[in-house]
């Protein structure tokens, strides 16, 4: 990665085993304080999405993205940002300086090996060792934790609970929306459940990323805690940086083809299937100008891989092998090229709680065909910035796509409407400083009861 300055491996390892109150862990009695904007420290905490990986990776997705562009956006407002992640080999370095304020710090729990996020929960306490010894080993405490998952949320109430840290949670997926779109519930399912329950109704203030979320969160999770809606975002001077035709020409693709884009991790639950079906069935098909483009990057072995492999299967069952790419991991430098090459961009999840290739694409002029779920009912406008389609619904999909195909014209009114909605509600500047605001109040000390002030006249 560009820019990234490594720095000597610290001594940081735990051995704490408790998964109940963390009543073992080692007290501080660092009170949290506020100070002046320049000397502000924050801890964002995402215990299995590292910052600094490789977007596309195994375990590698949009809340890695969230969370160092958050990191990144709130560091230039000039706050200390330090985002706390998992080291999962000896050979990544401890800590990575993206800028001058912002940097990734991997705290060592469990082997050095991945770990999926389902296997994860045992090895919390130890990062939560390792959290206080990095504060004491740098003589400081972090005053508030923006977690992210309900595992660093966990991390994050452990936190609260020890040195009296605030505490800002983001879910980024919610475990009573996600357990009813897959058929096998993991044996961690009730443990997460109750962990995001407690989460909402104990930390200061939840951000929900959509109204779609936020009334999830009422509707599944509890009636009781604070919440906030600050949408995420994209890099508005990225995306949208070239033109189709120079994409294309970039790309090797002629101008005529009709391009259908999908770019995110391979899981079941990104609804590939249904895309891969819904083009199978577009009345392009046979027309030796259609060209589906599915990038992203896979581990093998791993489940990434193994869903890899089973859509590549498909596409081969259904003789689509002809005008199917697989370009593999996508790098940030590339992506904005393959999006401005689509006519369209497909995002055909079971669920999203927002959705940010969605708003990536329509940054970049492409208009956006995406499932009638989560956060996406709120970034995609149908028939204006794009379409939605019922989830898993291939000839819903299919007709969608080939609606947008079949007029270049109103493909493009849709594209500059998609990026005027962008530029006006999800930079990564404005939910920095949405961000920050919520911060400066969630810090603010409670004010002082008025004491009664009894007049005895003589």
């Amino acid at each position: 990665m560009k820019n990234n300055q490594s720095f000597p491996t610290l001594g940081v390892r735990g051995t704490s085993a408790d998964l109940g109150t963390g009543s073992n862990l080692v007290k501080t009695t660092h009170e949290p304080t506020m100070n002046s904007r320049t000397t502000k420290r924050i801890a964002l905490i995402s215990v299995h999405g590292d910052p600094a990986i490789e977007i596309g990776k195994e375990e590698a997705g949009g809340q890695n993205v969230y969370v160092r562009n958050v990191g990144e956006a709130l560091g230039q407002l000039g706050l200390q940002v330090d985002m706390f992640t998992r080291r999962v080999s000896a050979k990544q370095d401890v800590i990575v300086q993206h800028t001058p304020n912002c940097r990734t710090i991997r705290l060592e729990a469990g082997s050095l090996e991945f770990v999926p996020r389902d296997d994860l929960f045992g090895y919390l306490p130890e990062f939560v060792d390792n959290f206080l010894k990095f504060q004491q080993e740098n003589g400081y405490s972090y005053p508030l934790v923006h977690t992210n998952y309900w595992l660093s949320s966990w991390v994050g109430m452990q936190l609260k609970k020890i040195q009296g840290s605030k505490q800002v949670h983001t879910y980024h997926s919610l475990g009573a929306v996600k357990y009813n779109t897959i058929e096998n519930i993991p044996l961690i399912a009730n443990t997460r459940l109750a962990v995001e329950k407690e989460l909402l109704e104990t930390a200061e203030t939840v951000v929900a990323t959509s109204p779609q979320e936020r009334a999830h969160m009422r509707q599944l999770v509890s009636t009781k805690g604070e919440i906030e809606i600050i949408p995420c975002g994209t890099d508005i001077e990225r995306f949208g940086c070239i033109a189709r035709e120079a994409a294309r020409t970039y790309l090797g693709i002629d101008k005529e083809t009709k391009v259908v884009l999908y770019v995110g991790r391979f899981d079941h639950r990104k609804g590939i299937e249904t895309l891969v079906r819904a083009v199978g069935e577009s009345q392009y098909r046979n027309s030796g100008k259609l060209q589906l483009i599915i990038g992203g990057g896979s581990v093998p072995g791993q489940s990434d891989g193994i869903e890899r492999d089973r859509i590549e299967n498909i596409v081969k069952e259904l003789g689509m092998n002809d005008f199917t790419t697989f370009p593999g991991r996508l790098s940030q430098e590339i992506l904005p090229t393959y999006y401005a090459a689509a006519d369209v961009c497909v995002v055909p999840s079971h669920y999203e709680p927002f959705g940010l290739v969605a708003i990536e694409a329509m940054a970049s002029g492409t208009p956006v065909v995406a499932s009638d779920v989560g956060g996406l009912q709120f970034t995609v406008v149908p028939e204006e910035t794009g379409l939605l389609a019922p989830a898993q619904d291939v000839s819903a999909f299919s007709c969608a796509i080939d609606r947008i195909l079949n007029n270049p014209e109103w493909r493009d009114e849709l594209g500059k409407a998609g990026r005027k909605r962008v530029e006006l509600k999800f930079s990564w500047v404005g939910v920095a400083n949405q961000l920050d605001e919520l911060y400066v109040k969630v810090l603010q000390p409670a004010p002082i009861p008025a004491k009664e002030v009894v007049l005895v006249s003589k």
